[in-house]
């Protein structure tokens, strides 16, 4: 039987304390969780193993055991002894600590649908603690599900707008519907609490750029492409935003560059929707490139205009 050095699984000291021993037990169980690491089998027997050695060391009665065990280990090593000549009786067959006190019991269901099958700890758990099938989470949070996973969905700054509803499928084959609301921006994380029994899924929301508006926080930028006549004479255009298109009237002389700042046409506010950032509409004039003659003729004419 192998001997377990959950002190050296867990990266830390034997004079540890209880936040070191979580800190390390979150950084690590979040890096070699199976849902970071899909059909890796070597993450899934370290995150296995992870759990078992937080599993003793969070609890008092544990850790205490364990030492005893190490101490009388370390001695009977020394003396060259084998593990299967151990005296194994005064070790087996004892009563797990209470199962509510730092850690929590996955049910046969739960073990099945993260690990595909009966997930036991190690025999040398079995032998100290009662081959109980367990695993453990943060000591602070009786009952708590796993540390959460993180997966990023990618969602149209039109859906964004209006909010959306996606399914992701886990690779567990397990499906989820993730409601997106109104006016997330990339970064934005909506946390799907208890998903799929394997605890909390950490869902990262990336918006992707849009060919007509650029994002600037909860308001939007337009560049509205208008005619030489119109910025020169002043006269209608048509704005679209992303739910209408209004009408701009534009002032004669009207300069290549002008901004003019549309209210509450912009993107919704992720915590009160209702309210909406600004639209910028940028005028971009368009120099006409093909002239005729007459056309030609009159910006002479007008040229000469300006110049007396």
């Amino acid at each position: 039987m192998e001997i377990k050095d959950y002190y050296k699984t867990l990266g830390v000291a034997r004079t540890a304390d209880e936040k070191e021993i979580k800190k390390a037990y979150r950084k690590l169980a979040q890096q070699h969780h199976p849902d970071k690491n899909p059909g890796n089998k070597a993450a899934e027997q370290r995150f296995k193993e992870i759990n078992e050695a937080y599993t003793v060391l969070s609890d008092a009665d544990k850790r205490a055991k364990y030492d005893r065990f190490g101490s009388q280990w370390e001695q009977y090593a020394r003396s060259g002894g084998r593990p299967e000549d151990f005296d194994w009786g005064s070790w087996r067959g004892t009563a797990p600590s209470d199962p509510g006190s730092h850690a929590r019991v996955l049910t046969p269901e739960e073990l099945e649908r993260m690990f595909g099958g009966a997930s036991s700890f190690s025999n040398f758990f079995d032998t100290l603690f009662g081959g109980r099938r367990s695993a453990a989470f943060d000591p602070s949070m009786r009952g708590a599900p796993p540390p959460a996973a993180e997966t990023v969905l990618q969602v149209t700054l039109e859906e964004a707008f209006h909010g959306t509803m996606r399914v992701l499928e886990r690779s567990n084959g397990t499906r989820l519907e993730v409601t997106v609301p109104r006016g997330v921006q990339s970064g934005s994380k909506i946390r799907m609490r208890g998903a799929a029994g394997q605890g909390d899924i950490l869902v990262s929301l990336d918006v992707l750029a849009d060919p007509r508006f650029t994002r600037e926080g909860d308001n939007l930028r337009l560049s509205l492409a208008v005619d030489l006549y119109t910025a020169v004479l002043g006269g209608e255009v048509e704005v679209p935003t992303l739910d209408k298109t209004v009408v701009l009237r534009l002032p004669a002389g009207t300069q290549n560059g002008k901004v003019f700042r549309l209210r509450s046409l912009g993107m919704p506010h992720l915590k009160e929707p209702e309210q909406r950032g600004d639209l910028l509409v940028v005028v971009d004039v368009q120099i006409p490139t093909q002239l005729s003659e007459r056309q030609k003729q009159l910006f002479h004419e007008l040229r000469q205009l300006q110049q007396k």
